[in-house]
């Protein structure tokens, strides 16, 4: 062993008991090695940044702009809905659902990204179902971190994988190399996971369930607006047909409140504001608050020809993407002071209607349109969220009290949808057709996505998560380095050594089991960057193909089941699901073996060695 070697190997080790120790955090032990590996003279401050202008790390980018364009338009959330619907209370189809679809949505965004939107989706269920979350979320963990076995894009290991094979003058992988041992491990986890529940969950996570903001039902219960919400469509011959709502003055001829006016527009419905020079047109739905209570909404239907619809939730919850409330406090500097709701034209001013008042700490009942409003008076108002944040940076008349804890599930840009997926689905076709190279895909996916309003640019940068970036970067100048000094042949012998005339099934079980244990100690994205030539330089010393023990280098890394460190999308669910280090190591041994098993089964079959 040269100096030069031994020195690098200190470096390495330094770097592993930090990541162990998560003293400093990653990020800043791949600055500090990608500095300090220049200045050993093993390799050049030209390839300690090289990584920088690596197309693999410009791919991972673009990958995390994608997953918040279907965040954005509202895919994710629409497959957590589905999952609700399909599975009702049975936990075994919740169970195996969840898997499902979590490695589903994976297998094109990032795992760390969809297991951070399904949370608290999963709460939720959780709390609805009365299911304990911890027999949850670690399958969700686990459905995460398959599905970085399902695609080339799914996880930066099979990228970096990928990455090795070109630099060595190889094909590289394929977009769907993986999936054919990805379908089998899945469903194996699954049918492990229906039994291996009963260790988890025993008790719940010691947080207070109470949110931290109040929620809409809250407000519902709390200003009594049950049973005063009404959804009624103008049909043909309405004398509502054509006029603008100043015209009808319905508040004062008719004590209607018009919240908000549904109307179908080409191929989707959205939510017009009721402003006075709105004009009304058969077909519209016009969502109606009405606080005196004798109102005969039968006849009402009668006379103007009105058809009474169905509500689905409690006081048009049911339509909190596009309708939001909020809690507003009247300051002594506000010029409404004096004046009732209606003098004050609120709707003309905020376009935001007010529903319930509340002087002192009771809610005020009947109509309230007419009282005057005082300092200290709290406004709960409803109308569109754009209305409600613009509102926040006025605080000379109205003071925004309080926001539900529902505007962090609003979508923002909900009309997008059809666009996004239309852009995923161009990606996928390009990059399994091989037309144009994969990060060439990306980047054309991610100016179609800006292009139709799917992203912005500030929801763009904020959406890369620049830590695993700069992670991956810092790392990878210790597989040159390592290669430089030697390091390389050295792993490869000794590993050929240990294996010795077993054969190349031993070799690549060898090399599965050395991935593993070394992502108790550092990330998978780490292990993959330091294993990938390792396993290359073996198959080289035995004459073998180097497909079958890069695909095993992958498989390994994705299988980081054993520590809540092994990976991000492990540490982000112990503290909901009240997980301990034992608790990862107990369901995730058996989950490593059965990845071994596919592994050794069926490596050999489809990449022969």
């Amino acid at each position: 062993m040269t100096f030069d070697l031994a020195l690098v190997l200190a470096l390495l080790g330094i770097t592993i008991v930090m990541f162990a120790l998560n003293r400093p955090r990653m990020d800043a032990v791949a600055l500090l090695m990608m500095t300090l590996l220049p200045l050993t003279g093993v390799i050049g401050v030209s390839d300690a940044l090289a990584g920088f202008s690596d197309p693999n790390i410009v791919l991972i980018a673009l990958l995390f702009v994608i997953g918040e364009g279907l965040v954005r338009t509202g895919v994710a959330q629409r497959l957590g809905d589905f999952l609700v619907r399909q599975t009702g209370k049975s936990e075994t189809r919740l169970l195996a659902l969840l898997m499902v679809v979590v490695t589903g949505i994976g297998s094109f965004m990032s795992s760390t990204g969809v297991v951070a939107i399904f949370i608290p989706i999963v709460l939720r269920i959780a709390r609805n179902t009365g299911i304990t979350a911890g027999r949850l979320m670690m399958p969700l963990s686990i459905a995460g971190l398959m599905s970085g076995m399902m695609t080339l894009v799914a996880t930066p290991p099979n990228l970096i994988i990928h990455s090795e094979l070109l630099r060595q003058g190889h094909a590289g992988f394929q977009f769907f190399s993986f999936t054919p041992f990805a379908i089998p491990i899945v469903v194996l986890a699954v049918l492990y996971m229906l039994f291996a529940r009963r260790w988890l969950g025993t008790k719940n996570a010691a947080m207070d369930d109470t949110p931290k903001r109040p929620r809409l039902k809250h407000w519902i219960d709390e200003y009594k607006l049950m049973d005063r919400e009404y959804r009624l469509r103008i049909e043909p011959s309405s004398p509502f047909e054509g006029k603008k709502l100043e015209q009808l003055d319905l508040r004062a001829t008719s004590g209607i409140n018009i919240v908000a006016i549904e109307r179908k527009k080409n191929f989707h419905v959205e939510i017009v504001r009721p402003l006075a020079q709105t004009q009304l047109y058969t077909g519209d739905v016009l969502f109606l608050d009405i606080h005196e209570p004798s109102t005969d909404i039968k006849a009402l239907c009668q006379q103007f020809k009105l058809q009474k619809l169905p509500l689905n939730g409690n006081y048009f919850a049911d339509y909190s993407q596009e309708i939001g409330m909020a809690e507003l406090l009247v300051p002594p500097t506000s010029k409404l002071i004096g004046k009732t709701v209606v003098e004050a034209c609120f709707r003309s001013e905020f376009d935001l209607t007010v529903i319930g008042i509340k002087q002192g700490l009771t809610a005020q009942e009947g109509v309230i349109l007419g009282k005057t409003l005082k300092s200290g008076d709290m406004l709960l108002v409803i109308g569109p969220w754009r209305a409600i944040r613009k509102l926040q940076g006025n605080m000379d008349d109205l003071i925004v009290l309080n926001l539900p804890a529902d505007l962090d599930d609003v979508i923002p840009a909900p009309s997008r949808m059809p666009y996004a997926i239309g852009a995923l689905i161009l990606m996928v076709l390009l990059m399994v057709s091989g037309i144009i190279p994969n990060v060439q895909a990306a980047l054309i996916t991610c100016l179609l996505l800006g292009l139709f309003g799917c992203v912005d640019f500030n929801s763009a940068y904020r959406s890369i998560h620049w830590q695993s970036l700069v992670l991956i970067v810092g790392m990878l100048p210790f597989s040159l380095a390592l290669q430089n000094t030697g390091g390389i042949d050295l792993a490869a012998n000794s590993l050929l050594q240990v294996v010795g005339e077993s054969g190349p099934h031993v070799a690549l079980a060898m090399i599965f089991a050395l991935t593993v244990v070394l992502g108790l100690f550092i990330s998978n994205t780490a292990t993959a960057v330091l294993m990938a030539p390792v396993a290359l330089a073996v198959a080289g010393e035995l004459g073998l193909s180097p497909y079958p023990f890069a695909m095993s280098i992958a498989l390994a890394s994705s299988a980081a089941f054993l520590t809540p460190v092994s990976s991000p999308v492990n540490a982000l669910v112990v503290g909901p699901g009240n997980y301990t280090f034992l608790d990862f190591f107990k369901i995730g041994l058996p989950l490593v073996f059965i990845v071994l098993l596919v592994c050794m089964l069926l490596v050999p079959l489809i990449f022969p060695f």
